[in-house]
């Protein structure tokens, strides 16, 4: 057990290797594994108070208040009442611990929740239905369809043939599609069986709980034999049943170590840069105030050594009190006295201003989510203003780029190009529902697909060959399953790209129907077609390609192929020259527009040849030394002299909105890496559909090597190219904070746009203790930066590498249970509600339906939070060193005897009615400009991350013009009421005459000084700022009144004086000459700053004020075209592909219910000769000339960057 974090027994020895014993609790507790239970919660009943106030205390600024508290109880020092201190102490600890307990009150239902779901377990040899809190590692449990994976578990049966189950991994990896996996053959025979299962004793010995998701190692021991047992057999905590009646499973990690917890980094009191920059300073502040004090002190021993002895008789003093004891009384005195200079009520004043800025994202209708009812929500309130100040985004791909949704949107067949829309005069049309293909001839066509061009459909009408061909091959090349439900043919793809295309094919007339180990039935334009499959040549990502050899109804043998553009062009046929060279010009206008392509080609088999090479396949198939090497030359061989048919083109469909997005997050100066665990050129083309990897870019960089020294050269090579003349060991900024913090990497200006790709393996390497700061230096010189194939771990330790030696504020944003570990190790995380559950959403600090959102949460709702906190920041600390260095002047003109210089009424109130309200007002209603300007110059967000609006720097100005602000308060009033006196001919120069005038100096000039800081009057400022100086002169008015004064005379001293003072207009002159004194060196910085050396601020709101008159102009939202080079790859899988399974006579799904369902139909009246097919005719001249290259949004950003600003 623990108590305050502290372990009370003895700490378990590391685990290197585990043995289980099924279904034997007594020896598997010997080992003392961990239970199920989960725990994300940060307190209970126990430890919440010590905790929380251990927490809460660590702010140096609630222990010094704790220590004021102290010396405020002791009544030779005490000048000021107990109560001052305590109360306001006392509402900051009980706010805060509220919003901490109601915080932990979630986890605790969250944790709930999960470990108080049922799972059927396995006990005393019958099934039980017990708490997943309850499973035990060595127990059997039961999944059934759609039910969560328990534990980490090893297959042991299931309802399927051949013991295979499906699962979904969104949880895990992110990944929707479906994978496929399959028990040991020695424990499928148990079927589902309870005898059996109950009578199993298997032993299992594998490896100790990690975080790798894509590996496992161990062995079974069954009967005195050992099957060796990998990954293949595993199923993991986080995983779906699918598609699957029922599976048995034994428990083999439970709980925190579970591969999913494993991955899960660890939840961290998280605070802002500026809360940390406030520990600083509050160190600083103390230290200046205990200088003043002593500097006090010291005024008084003076004093009382030369002048005290004339004052004895005004001045009782008592016997034995020597001048350094009162010097040292003094000196505690002062320091309660000057406390204001950090009063506790600006600790609460940030905690409502951060609430109230919360409480905007929560209501911001323009981040909610319509379709899924969804509304932005910050589910922490300490967080805000570093939502102003972010440099580096961490960004999951899948689900939170894209919807994960393909869509087969152009094609290519024999020349021919098909998907865009044109006239007979060459413009193209706006795609809309009104020109959406027509597919209800074909009772089988998806409703849900889309197609435009109704040239293709026509020519499947016209039986063209090739595009019979081309539609074929989709529909018989793949690994594809199909089942019905309800009636409806539903396609199960391991890969979303496979489903895109078998469902275009389908549409068009060939419906891929069912499979069996040996056959392909498809349904070609009403008739049915069984393809006898004789072998499937697998998709890897060495090959970049998948073949199937199938037998056609009429006896042919045909070999289809489809993979990347240079793969197959590397095995066609020399009379492809022709046709290759008009598709490669396709392929090229299809990945310009960040489509992902895929060649296809076909070749005629010879009977006696195939029958030879699948003799040779079924040896090297077996072998069981370099079968991969010999089946890789087998299919070298074969896979030649193809014929090709065209390419398909592919939109891996983006969220709305994202381009725009990380377009104006580009000008906002901000750096996004993509840390995806797709493969390589799934992220590839992602980052190019979104801008993130552009064409003009220099160089992208591809790191992909398979060993550290190869990966060391790849990012040094990358290194020099981007900047020659870089040193070894010069990139470190040569001094850091207070001294005793990392090394801080400088950035390093490079010529040019690069891009940086780096793969999971040589990910590994790069984050290791000797090569991180190589591939740190590297990473930090790209403009765009995509880890492919990562864990859930690497995602974590890229973000903690970056807030280890870069002096920036990072986010990062996902959508799935992956992405958690990233989410906690950011400074802020974020959650995107999407289709992979909420895990991220919990373990976000705020979150919101659409990565379209980021874009307003940072250049809106994060600068303005910024800019009102280091506002608000800035003037509060002006308020109250002007209020305490009045103390200090005042000192010297009263024997250094610890006399206020203010009434104790306006002291008390000064902090909690005067100046409280107008101050929060800035806080939570303040913009320099609105919204829509925000977004349209995102420049504006430069500031913050450098920043600008409060630092050090910034602090010490403040200070600088309090100290002024605090003479002139001071000795203005002091030279007005010196031998002075009223109209009546009476004495104006007693102490609290000069009181009630210095207070009043005050408290106006600390609200024009506010007037001028405001950039935006509302009604509630109004209300707040002439309510305040309302209040101010009331409160003073009725607390100096003859009434109080007999109620209790000695509490209510300054009888009348407000009434005798405020009469004169010298004191009110006083008062214009002290406020116009005041702020008049900031009017004059200010408009000498604004015409010399203007902020972006100040040329933004200047051009705002010139066209306050229109609204901000909308953003361009057109689509963007251009040409390319580059082709994409294809995304068969994110693993090897199952072709072998398909055709192992071991797989075998229930017979599917198939009636063919429609019949050929002729020429569809609708038919329109359009289509970009119209662009090419054989003599090589273009019909319709391709149209120029446009700019991007960031391009044109940069040519008028200079010019604008």
């Amino acid at each position: 057990m623990s108590f305050f974090g502290l372990d009370c027994v003895k700490k378990k020895e590391r685990e290197t290797e585990r043995r289980i014993q099924a279904n034997n609790r007594e020896y598997n507790r010997s080992f003392r594994y961990a239970t199920n239970a989960i725990k994300t919660s940060k307190y209970n009943l126990l430890t919440f108070l010590p905790l929380n106030l251990f927490e809460q205390f660590q702010r140096i600024a609630n222990a010094y208040f704790l220590c004021l508290l102290v010396l405020q109880w002791i009544p030779a020092i005490s000048s000021l009442s107990w109560f001052t201190t305590v109360v306001p102490l006392a509402l900051v600890l009980i706010v805060t611990a509220v919003k901490d307990a109601i915080d932990d009150i979630n986890r605790h239902k969250s944790d709930r929740q999960v470990n108080n779901r049922r799972a059927q377990v396995l006990i005393d040899g019958e099934l039980r239905n017990e708490k997943w809190m309850n499973v035990q590692v060595g127990d059997i449990i039961k999944l059934e369809n759609n039910q969560f994976v328990a534990a980490d578990l090893l297959l042991l049966s299931s309802s399927e043939p051949l013991n295979l189950v499906y699962i979904e991994t969104a949880e895990l990896d992110g990944e929707s599609n479906l994978k496929v996996k399959q028990a040991l053959t020695v424990t499928g025979e148990m079927g589902g069986s309870i005898d059996a299962l109950a009578a199993f004793k298997g032993e299992v010995c594998c490896e100790a709980p990690n975080n790798r998701l894509d590996r496992f190692v161990g062995t079974l021991v069954l009967g005195g034999q050992k099957h060796p047992l990998d990954n293949q057999c595993v199923l993991l905590r986080g995983c779906t049943l699918r598609n699957t009646d029922w599976c048995f499973g034994l428990v083999l990690f439970a709980g925190p170590e579970t591969k999913l917890m494993q991955n899960c980094g660890k939840s961290s009191f998280k605070r802002t840069s500026i809360d940390r920059l406030m520990n600083v300073l509050v160190l600083f502040i103390f230290g200046f105030l205990v200088f003043m004090c002593t500097v006090l002190a010291l005024g008084h021993g003076i004093w009382e050594h030369y002048e005290g002895s004339k004052v004895k008789a005004f001045v009782p003093q008592q016997e034995n009190t020597g001048t350094a004891l009162s010097s040292f009384l003094t000196f505690w005195s002062y320091i309660i006295i000057l406390n204001t200079v950090v009063p506790i009520s600006l600790y609460v004043s940030m905690e409502v201003i951060r609430l109230g800025n919360s409480y905007y994202i929560n209501w911001d209708r323009q981040m909610f989510h319509a379709v899924s009812g969804t509304a932005a929500e910050a589910r922490t309130t300490t967080l805000n203003e570093e939502l102003g100040q972010i440099r580096y985004i961490f960004s999951d791909k899948t689900g939170t780029l894209t919807q994960n949704i393909m869509i087969f949107h152009k094609c290519s067949i024999n020349g021919k190009a098909y998907g865009d829309i044109f006239d007979y005069s060459g413009q193209g049309y706006e795609l809309s529902e009104d020109i959406m293909v027509d597919f209800s001839f074909n009772p089988l066509a998806d409703p849900k697909f889309q197609f435009f061009d109704s040239s293709l459909l026509e020519a499947v009408k016209l039986q063209t060959e090739e595009v019979h061909n081309f539609f074929r091959l989709l529909a018989v090349c793949h690994t594809v399953m199909a089942e019905e439900k309800n009636n409806d043919l539903v396609y199960l793809a391991q890969s979303p790209d496979e489903g895109a295309l078998v469902t275009a094919a389908r549409n068009f007339g060939f419906v891929f129907r069912s499979r069996t180990p040996d056959s392909v039935c498809v349904v070609e334009m009403g008739v049915p077609c069984n393809y006898e499959l004789l072998t499937i040549l697998d998709f890897n990502n060495v090959r970049k390609r998948m073949s199937v050899i199938v037998r056609s109804p009429n006896g042919k043998l045909f070999l289809y192929c489809k993979g990347a553009d240079t793969i197959i062009y590397e095995r066609l046929h020399q009379s492809c020259s022709k046709l290759m060279e008009v598709t490669t010009e396709h392929l090229n206008e299809f990945a310009g527009e960040g489509l992902r392509t895929l060649v296809l080609a076909y070749k005629d088999l010879d009977e006696e040849y195939f029958s030879e090479w699948k003799q040779r396949h079924h040896q090297a198939s077996t072998a069981l030394d370099g079968r991969e090497d010999k089946l890789n030359l087998l299919y070298e061989e074969i896979e030649k002299d193809l014929l090709l048919i065209g390419a398909t083109a592919i939109e891996d469909k983006l969220q709305d909105g994202v381009s725009q997005t990380i377009e104006q997050l580009a000008k906002a100066d901000i750096k996004i890496w993509v840390l995806t665990g797709d493969k390589q050129e799934t992220a590839e083309n992602i980052g190019y559909s979104c801008n993130l990897l552009r064409e003009e870019m220099d160089d992208i960089f591809i790191v992909a090597a398979d060993s550290p020294e190869d990966v060391r050269q790849e990012l040094r090579d990358a290194r020099k190219k981007m900047h020659p003349d870089s040193g070894e060991d010069s990139f470190f900024i040569p001094e850091s904070i207070l001294g005793n913090e990392p090394k801080v990497v400088q950035d390093e200006n490079v010529t040019g746009e690069y891009g940086l790709v780096i793969n999971g393996h040589s990910l590994a390497y790069a984050l290791e203790g000797s090569m991180e700061l190589e591939f740190l230096r590297v990473a930090c010189m790209c403009k765009t930066v995509i880890c492919c194939r990562v864990t859930p771990l690497q995602k974590a330790q890229v973000v903690e590498l970056v807030k280890k030696y870069k002096q920036a504020v990072t986010l990062a944003i996902g959508d799935g249970a992956n992405d958690v570990s990233m989410i906690k190790a950011a400074h802020i995380g974020v959650g995107i509600s999407g289709q992979e559950g909420m895990q991220a959403v919990l373990a976000s600090d705020f979150s919101f339906a659409q990565f379209r959102y980021l874009q307003r949460l940072l250049l809106v709702h994060g600068r303005w939070s910024y800019l009102r906190m280091c506002k608000f920041l800035r003037y509060f600390f002006y308020k109250n060193f002007t209020f305490t260095f009045v103390h200090f002047w005042f000192a010297f003109f009263c024997g250094f005897s610890a006399q206020t210089v203010y009434d104790e009424t306006f002291i008390a109130l000064y902090n909690l009615m005067y100046t409280a309200l107008p101050v929060l007002g800035m806080g939570l209603f303040d913009q320099d400009v609105s919204d829509g300007w925000s977004l349209e110059f995102p420049q504006l967000y430069e500031p913050g991350q450098r920043n600008l609006y409060f630092s050090k720097g910034a602090f010490i100005k403040c200070a600088l013009h309090s100290c002024y602000s605090s003479l002139v308060l001071f000795f203005v009033p002091y030279a007005t009421v010196h031998d002075s006196v009223r109209t009546d001919g009476r004495d104006i120069a007693d102490h609290q005459s000069f009181a009630l005038l210095t207070q009043t100096c005050l408290a106006v000039t600390v609200c024009v000084q506010l007037g001028l800081d405001l950039s935006y009057w509302t009604a509630v400022n109004h209300l707040f700022v002439w309510g305040s100086l309302g209040m101010y002169f009331l409160v003073t008015f009725t607390m100096q009144s003859d009434s109080l004064h007999r109620l209790h005379a000695s509490s209510f001293p300054f009888v009348g004086t407000s009434r005798n003072c405020l009469d004169q207009v010298s004191v009110w002159l006083t008062v214009l000459l002290t406020a116009v004194l005041c702020v008049l060196p900031v009017v004059l910085h200010r408009f000498l700053f604004m015409e010399l050396k203007p902020t972006i601020n100040d040329k933004v709101r200047v051009k705002v004020h010139q066209m306050k008159a229109q609204p901000p102009p909308r953003r361009p939202r057109a689509r963007i075209r251009r040409s390319s080079t580059r082709r994409s790859g294809y995304a068969f899988s994110h693993a090897h592909g199952y072709g072998d399974l398909v055709t192992s006579n071991r797989f075998l799904r229930r017979p599917v219910q198939r009636s063919t369902g429609f019949t050929p139909v002729g020429r569809s009246p609708a038919f329109r000769p359009a289509g970009r097919s119209a662009g090419y005719s054989p003599s090589g001249q273009e019909q319709s000339p391709k149209q120029g290259t446009e700019p991007t949004e960031l391009q044109r950003y940069r040519t008028v960057l200079d010019s604008s600003f």
